[in-house]
């Protein structure tokens, strides 16, 4: 029976879980050189890397040898440590499972146990250098400028690392158990709660080694409970592959931000307008058609996000010019989103899809009058609200409701008369 096991065994390309872990961490590492190469030229990065090591090396000396910037005496504490905590929160695990897996490992239990714990250790140990390293960078300000002795300097490394070993782990923990919004709704406490934790112990006990050595240990032990309970879940396979190409691909991700769109998630039901209920009363084609293009302005989340920054933008705008500029900021912001509403109305009425259903011009054009007021009014009235409340007090109650929507009506029936031709 040994010889027959060792047999079949050796039969493999990889006959061990540990073989097969070790191939894959290599693949990883080719597979991240690959992508920086593509981007960049090892002769270019030389020409930036040695000039900026040596001038980031004279400046380092400096702050160990000489005064610290004036600027730096100005920051407090909290701020290291916020910064700290902020990339401590950033990032997750790479686990190094593959799609393959589902088919071939799925029937041993203890090869995806060991890839899954050697690729969470080697998540850690990457997590631990990336924090090192920061930290020392950082390292002269917290000890010349807040006078942080070395034995609380070396216990407040070994709480970052330990704290970030911690987020790292819950947040990963949420992330494949969860979707939608009840994984925001776990993974928010699961971040900020550590970090919070992070944060007061490094300002309360900065001069104690002994009480952040007490914290480093609290989260040591939610560490250890964190990678008990990862190796014993169930059920989350799907997740955890997809998980991990979204790690493994974060540097590509980082590269290509600025020349390619980010592939919009796949949702098995629209977060909002669910169950694609009516949305106007009227049952006319032309409502139906203009009730469809609001549904599609809210279900996408580029378009969303821009009338959210723009209304934000627009809000801050209105809110901080003097008085006597109010009124023709607003209006301005009030033609500027009409005039992007009527140019979304025109791409989606000329959508192929949209080709295939029998509208004539005259209803697109009528349900387009229709559809610009409906998409304006709630950018029309919040920024009415920040003119009216600041400028009027208790009055702008009752003025901003007519004023905006009053505003909103007007200027969007003018776009729709010269923009959408019957």
């Amino acid at each position: 029976m040994l010889r027959r096991t060792d047999m079949s065994r050796s039969a493999f390309a990889f006959p061990t879980a540990r073989k097969l872990f070790r191939r894959r961490l290599f693949s990883h590492f080719r597979e991240q050189s690959a992508i920086i190469r593509t981007a960049a030229d090892w002769t270019v990065l030389l020409y930036i890397i040695i000039p900026g090591g040596l001038l980031g090396g004279r400046f380092y000396y400096g702050f160990w040898n000489q005064e610290l910037p004036a600027w730096a005496a100005d920051l407090p504490f909290g701020i290291i440590l916020a910064l700290l905590a902020i990339l401590v929160a950033t990032g997750g695990l790479v686990l190094l499972l593959q799609e393959g897996d589902l088919l071939f490992l799925r029937q041993r239990e203890d090869w995806i146990r060991t890839i899954v714990l050697r690729g969470t250790l080697y998540s850690l140990v990457v997590t631990a250098l990336k924090m090192a390293v920061l930290y020392v960078i950082l390292l002269p300000f917290i000890v010349h400028g807040y006078s942080v002795s070395p034995a609380a300097a070396w216990a407040l490394l070994a709480m970052t690392i330990a704290c970030s070993w911690c987020v790292k782990l819950l947040g990963h923990i949420v992330k494949v158990q969860r979707q939608g919004f009840r994984r925001w709704l776990w993974l928010i406490p699961a971040v900020t709660v550590p970090c919070a934790v992070y944060i007061r112990a490094g300002l309360y006990f900065k001069d104690s080694p002994l009480l952040l050595l007490l914290v480093t240990a609290l989260f040591a032990v939610v560490t250890a409970w964190a990678i008990r309970y990862r190796l014993r879940l169930r059920g989350t396979f799907m997740n955890d592959v997809r998980e991990d190409y979204k790690q493994r691909m974060r540097i590509a991700a980082l590269m290509l931000r600025g020349v390619l769109d980010k592939p919009r998630p796949t949702r098995y039901k629209p977060w909002i307008f669910r169950k694609s209920q009516p949305l106007l009363k009227s049952t006319l084609p032309e409502s139906r058609f203009t009730a469809a293009a609001i549904k599609a302005l809210v279900r996408n989340p580029s378009h969303l996000k821009l009338y959210l920054s723009f209304t934000g933008v627009g809000l801050i705008a209105v809110f901080i010019v003097p008085s006597m500029l109010k009124w023709l900021i607003f209006a301005l912001l009030i033609a500027l989103m009409s005039y992007w509403l009527s140019s979304y109305w025109l791409l989606f009425s000329g959508d192929d899809y949209i080709g295939i259903l029998p509208f004539t011009k005259e209803q697109k054009a009528e349900a387009g009058a229709k559809a610009l007021p409906l998409m304006l009014m709630p950018f029309a009235l919040l920024c009415s609200a920040a003119i009216c409340l600041p400028l009027y007090g208790w009055l702008g109650l009752l003025l901003f409701i007519p004023v905006g929507g009053g505003a909103g009506y007007l200027i969007a029936n003018m776009f729709s008369a010269f923009r959408f031709a019957k």
